[in-house]
């Protein structure tokens, strides 16, 4: 898929001398510090070593006195607890951050966890029955509640008091409970409203630990698993979530709770070279798929494990079920694939809507994504659970899914998400004009050229300037996501030598140079489609779009280039 091509301006260009001169860095370096909008040395030196000084006091967040008050209450007076979470990936590390905390102190806490198919996303009344069951006096809620009006007022007409820690969008009302964490709700001063439902989660420890008189640093022991929930739930890693990400990263690396301890060693992941990318296409993968194939409770039972036997056992558990994870993802993706291609002209449509009552509601929504990579439009993936259509969206930069699903309020039961994510419910009647109306709402929001990906360069490079010294100060910029992108640079001009090949499954491999240059080795994952061209094309130029990799081979340590498009210039 070939890409349009568009440069990441700073907004403050005359600070990048600036920057160069206080820093003595080379000048693509300092610009890369003002795309992100640093641009003094201060900011510069809070980015590059950022410290847990720099997290915010919990206590700027909404209800976070009455939140800590009650937990630290519920702890003094050894109150049953129960931690209710979300199944994904965000939910289930931030239910065994609760857990274990209150563990520690010798509570009898429960979690719960609704069952991805039987009961659906966020509070319901069966989680609130559990609670009763187990003469709970408290619930804490992560990674969801946020809406559950009237599952508030259920546990409260049972004199159960609520804690709710979420990061999802607020609704026009918010639910009546002891306390109500959400940095994103209008009435919420908090600095930062990009916390995952983990961090909220941490935060409210922070703040626990703050009113038990306790040390600050008790918290830090929980920061890998935040640092999981960040990764695998894509909020932006930048401000807070950059510190917390950062220690997380670090504790991984070094010492590791048994649980994540026993994952690694499973897949053949060092310790000490665990990356935001290692756990967006590894660790999260693994730990999110209990949650996708029904059950989460794996998931947890393997953060919260205290002994290597039991963590191993559940770790194998994990990879069992995240292989049968892959089956399924595969068949769904053929099967959808095979729709668009015999049902529909992909040309006319401007949001692809599909629905199979067979397909497993715990992969549509990684099939989902996968459309969009491929299609590069809008996707809703819909399946049939007792008599009701429920589906997951994924969505393309220029149109906010959640938005347009509450233009189509009316046909559904129920919706939540995000601006590039979002679950659905309805009726099996209103499938097709809900097909119809976003379908209409995409043509009339997206223009002809919002169907071609964009690709952000953050600047072009002289191949001349990569050596270990660049890539060491590049690697600063770490750890990468959304908000602090791995930067893509352009070099133009640059010469192929030898013959290009395909390796693997259909992946470019070559060796490019530029007169200046060493000769880098470059792949291009799924690129396979350039080869006969480049082929065509050796004695001549080509422009490439890259990102820069390390890579150890034979106990040498090279640069490579990952590349992520390529213009040949005719």
């Amino acid at each position: 898929m070939s890409y349009r091509w568009t440069f990441a301006k700073p907004s403050r260009e005359e600070t990048i001398p600036l920057l160069q001169d206080q820093l003595n860095v080379p000048a693509e370096i300092a610009r890369l510090l003002a795309i992100r909008d640093i641009n003094t040395f201060e900011q510069a030196k809070t980015f590059f070593r950022p410290e847990s000084k720099d997290l915010y006091d919990p206590f700027l967040m909404k209800d976070m006195e009455e939140g800590a008050c009650r937990l630290s209450s519920a702890i003094r007076n050894r109150e049953k607890v129960v931690i209710y979470g979300d199944y994904d990936v965000d939910g289930t590390t931030a239910v065994s951050i609760l857990y274990t905390f209150l563990k520690s102190f010798g509570l009898d806490v429960e979690y719960y966890i609704p069952h991805r198919f039987k009961e659906g996303y966020g509070i319901n009344p069966d989680g609130i029955k559990f609670s009763i069951q187990k003469g709970a006096n408290l619930i804490v809620s992560v990674d969801c509640g946020i809406t559950a009006i009237e599952e508030a007022k259920y546990a409260k007409e049972k004199g159960i008091d609520l804690i709710i820690c979420d990061h999802h969008t607020v609704g026009d009302v918010i639910p009546d409970a002891v306390a109500v964490l959400d940095p994103k709700r209008p009435d919420c001063s908090y600095p930062f409203d990009g916390l995952s439902g983990a961090g909220v989660g941490f935060k409210l420890v922070q703040g626990a630990t703050k009113k038990l008189g306790l040390p600050s640093t008790l918290p830090d022991q929980f920061l890998d698993l935040v640092a999981i929930s960040i990764a695998s739930d894509i909020v932006p890693i930048v401000d807070e979530n950059r510190v917390l990400m950062r220690r997380g990263l670090e504790l991984i690396n070094t010492e590791p709770r048994v649980g994540i301890k026993a994952l690694l060693n499973l897949i053949g992941a060092k310790m000490g070279s665990v990356t935001t990318s290692s756990i967006v296409f590894s660790i999260g993968p693994r730990i999110n798929a209990a949650g996708r194939m029904g059950d989460a409770t794996t998931a947890v039972e393997l953060m919260i494990a205290d002994d290597p036997i039991t963590a191993s056992r559940f770790a194998s558990e994990l990879e069992s079920v995240n292989k049968m994870r892959k089956t399924a993802d595969m068949e769904t993706m053929n099967q959808a694939t095979e729709m668009l291609e015999n049902e529909y002209n992909i040309d006319d449509m401007s949001a692809m809507v599909l629905h199979s009552p067979d397909w497993h509601l715990g992969v549509i929504g990684i099939v989902a994504s996968r459309l969009v990579d491929a299609h590069y439009r809008p996707a809703i993936m819909l399946s049939t659970v007792e008599d009701k259509i429920k589906g997951s969206a994924r969505s393309i930069k220029g149109f906010n899914i959640y938005d347009a699903l509450k233009e189509c309020e009316d046909l559904l039961d129920q919706f939540g998400g995000h601006e590039f994510a979002a679950g659905l419910t309805m009726s099996r009647e209103n499938l097709d004009e809900f097909r119809q109306r976003m379908n209409e709402i995409a043509y009339n929001t997206l223009l002809n050229n919002d169907f071609k990906p964009e690709l952000e360069i953050s600047g072009e490079l002289d191949l001349g300037q990569v050596d270990l010294k660049f890539w060491k100060l590049l690697s600063q910029f770490e750890p990468f996501g959304p908000g602090n992108m791995r930067p893509v640079f352009v070099s133009r001009n640059v010469c192929i030598e030898g013959l290009p090949s395909i390796v693997g499954s259909g992946h470019l491999k070559m060796r490019i140079k530029s007169d200046n240059s060493a000769i880098f080795d470059a792949i291009g994952f799924n690129m396979h489609e350039y080869e006969p061209r480049l082929r065509n094309c050796r004695e001549d130029r080509i422009d490439v779009a890259y990102v820069l990799e390390e890579n150890f081979w034979n106990g040498k340590r090279t640069i490579q280039m990952r590349l992520k498009d390529i213009h040949v210039n005719d």
